[in-house]
């Protein structure tokens, strides 16, 4: 077998914390390999990236989520014993409980909430700035509840959305702010456990077959409801990455700020070039920088001989700006995605491979209709300012956005 290269640092934790997004492919670049040895926190891993990479990670059961992400990560995005912690038959049958969610006429209503919200909105901003990131988490807060099922009063939603905001944004911190965002995931697994309690005794009604009748009805292999904080969880894990979609929207917002023909082109129709725009954005701006997997069993690739236990990082980011993917991968193009054959390892800013069978995020479907509705939203509904400020994305914020949060105002409402 080929060595390896590996880094040179005795241990990187510090690097990765100052590079962020950049960390695996810079490394990848300089040592001209697709993969690498180094050691964060103080444990060996093996980092990689591109297609192939995406491949051998997300395809062939070769890999586990359990213990491969630190607790503090893993316990603010997914938990112990969530869909993403299950393997084979265990995964697969769960998994179809997410799948179910995500029916076009399910995807439709959620756009629909999200529409709703974004009108009921605008007229409350009228000429005072306000932060597009942060508006957009509460709207998709309220939207995203009543679409799960279980719609929020309206002195439910403020706590919600800072639980659900915290959980994201506190997922790369370490130390109080991090302790914080685990104390309010604490509030909002005790709110929902007793939201399923409330649905499964009859007392809450819920639509049939929206996420929290699904959650609550779900049986798994055993035959067995999930046990009230699973499913807790799990409805948490329907919740908070529809938040997160806020992210997605604040980069659209100044993806059409910096390339003003795209705003042209949409306020003036051009339906049939929202899915390529909405994918640019995927690509192109930061989201999830790394996904982790600990080796099944033992496989080789590329000269590496992977054994069972070994501890292997994704390079998300890197492998959605590669150049061999993706020609000029620093430019916003999005023509690129026009023809585009849909190869599920080159785009994957929420993983890769098979909805059904792998951890790809069932959710990403969701993610476009809701990104394709923003961006008609902001060029077809509202007329607004962007006054100066700093609109840097820095690469070693995880997750990153904009630094001013993407800052609005004097908003006019156009049309309904």
């Amino acid at each position: 077998m080929n060595e390896v290269p590996r880094d040179d640092s005795l241990d990187a934790s510090v690097a990765f914390l100052r590079e962020g997004y950049t960390f695996v492919s810079s490394r990848c670049d300089r040592l001209g390999s697709d993969l690498f040895r180094t050691r964060l926190m103080l444990t060996p891993v093996v980092c990689m990236r591109g297609a192939e990479a995406a491949g051998i990670f997300y395809e062939g059961q070769r890999f586990t989520r359990v213990g491969a992400m630190p607790p503090t990560v893993l316990r603010l995005l997914q938990d112990i014993g969530s869909v993403q912690t299950l393997d084979d038959a265990p995964h697969h049958h769960r998994k179809g409980m997410f799948l179910a969610m995500m029916s076009p006429p399910a995807l439709q209503r959620m756009v629909e909430q999200f529409r709703a919200a974004w009108l009921a909105a605008v007229p409350l901003w009228g000429e005072r700035q306000i932060v597009l990131q942060d508006e957009v988490s509460a709207m998709l807060a309220l939207a995203g509840a009543a679409w799960a099922g279980v719609p929020l009063d309206p002195d439910e939603a403020p706590p919600l959305t800072r639980q659900l905001v915290a959980m994201i944004e506190q997922t790369g911190t370490i130390g109080p702010a991090n302790w914080w965002a685990h104390h309010l995931r604490n509030q909002a697994e005790r709110h929902w456990r007793g939201a399923i309690r409330s649905i499964r005794s009859g007392e809450t009604a819920v639509a049939e077959g929206s996420a929290a009748d699904l959650i609550a009805r779900h049986r798994d292999l055993d035959g067995e409801l999930l046990d009230e904080t699973t499913a807790a969880v799990e409805l948490l894990n329907v919740l908070r990455p529809t938040v997160a979609v806020a992210r997605f929207v604040t980069f659209a917002a100044l993806a059409l700020h910096h390339h003003p023909q795209w705003r042209e082109k949409f306020a003036q129709g051009g339906d049939e070039l929202l899915r390529p725009f909405v994918q640019e954005v995927r690509r192109f701006y930061p989201f999830f920088p790394v996904i982790g997997g600990r080796a099944r069993h033992d496989f080789a690739w590329q000269g590496h001989e992977f054994s069972k236990g070994d501890w292997v990082l994704l390079d998300l980011y890197g492998t959605n700006h590669d150049g061999r993917l993706w020609p000029e991968p620093e430019t916003f193009r999005p023509e690129r995605f026009v023809d585009w054959p849909g190869d599920p390892n080159t785009l994957v800013p929420q993983g890769a491979g098979d909805f059904a069978t792998g951890h790809r995020c069932p959710g990403e479907w969701l993610t476009i209709a809701l990104l394709e509705e923003a961006v008609r939203l902001l060029t077809r509904t509202i007329r607004y300012e962007v006054p100066a400020q700093d609109l840097t994305v820095a690469l070693d914020q995880l997750p990153a956005l904009p630094k001013s949060g993407f800052i609005m105002q004097k908003t006019q409402l156009l049309a309904a």
